[in-house]
């Protein structure tokens, strides 16, 4: 371990395999064993912990870790005092924010929020879901869900409070959302006493400023080829992909080489139409981060 090193949370669960795939391409590898919960790196100055996300927030709050990942949910819900370094768009299974939904069965007759008047809500994010219902002025009881929230209702409570990304599951599961309480990414936050630490904030602005890159390179490649000269005003003019493009002369002076940075899901139809123009020696490569 290196003389200083800066103590960062990682979210154990659901959001650990792509949190430890962001870090690597940002840099970092992490090392994480199927039983350990103190995962090794490929930066001596980083002491990790694996920490249930829930927790997180807590624990940087109070000063026993610098930093960490984990959901502006659970930041929000434990009230910790954190310095928010960085919002980093990505989830479990999608690239879509995590929505805190107030549900429902199909056949409730419960229709809106005012409609909880008096009821009984279950949800593992009690503090979220009572500062919801404390700004609408609505009275209800909100108790602690451990886990498989979705089958309290109706028989045991009238609704319940519970995470989604896509929705799939509430609807196989015959309910119905009624209202969304709170979108939430994952962010990279700081304890105020880390920040003010200036050793410590240096290396968590790198971490941040490279997490940010790994994710604006998501789902981008870059595109290099040969060019016939006369032909690249009609190229950029007929794929705007290919905007402000780098362009090199070759020995050739009738050729250049051009590279740019352009969605993956359009690759597949401009290779052709960039054929049709004459460019040859097309490569495309993938990218692990991009710096604005």
């Amino acid at each position: 371990m290196s003389e200083r090193t800066l103590k960062i949370a990682i979210p154990k669960g659901s959001l650990e395999a792509p949190t430890v795939e962001l870090l690597a391409k940002a840099g970092y590898e992490v090392y994480v064993s199927s039983r350990g919960l103190r995962p090794a790196s490929n930066d001596p100055e980083l002491d990790i912990y694996l920490i249930r996300a829930q927790e997180v927030g807590r624990y940087i709050d109070q000063g026993f870790l610098d930093c960490g990942i984990t959901g502006y949910d659970w930041a929000y819900e434990n009230g910790a005092d954190l310095v928010d370094l960085a919002e980093l768009p990505y989830s479990r299974a999608t690239a879509r924010p995590t929505r805190w939904v107030l549900v429902v069965p199909e056949d409730s007759p419960i229709r809106k929020p005012e409609d909880l008047e008096g009821k009984r809500i279950a949800t593992e994010g009690v503090g979220i879901t009572q500062r919801y219902l404390t700004a609408k002025g609505i009275k209800a009881e909100v108790e602690f869900s451990w886990g498989a929230t979705e089958v309290k209702v109706p028989d045991l409570v009238d609704a319940i409070v519970d995470v989604t990304e896509t929705g799939s599951s509430i609807k196989a599961n015959k309910l119905r959302i009624v209202d969304t309480l709170l979108t939430s990414f994952p962010h990279f936050y700081a304890s105020p006493a880390a920040a003010a630490d200036p050793w410590k904030k240096k290396k968590m602005d790198c971490i941040a400023l490279l997490l940010k890159a790994a994710l604006l390179a998501r789902g981008k490649v870059g595109l290099k080829m040969n060019l016939p000269k006369a032909n690249l005003a009609i190229i950029t003019e007929k794929l705007p992909s290919l905007r402000r493009p780098t362009i090199s002369q070759l020995t050739d002076e009738n050729w250049i080489a051009v590279e740019t940075v352009i969605d993956e899901t359009v690759v597949r139809d401009i290779i052709p139409e960039l054929i049709a123009l004459g460019a040859e020696g097309i490569i495309e490569y993938p990218l692990n981060k991009i710096v604005p």
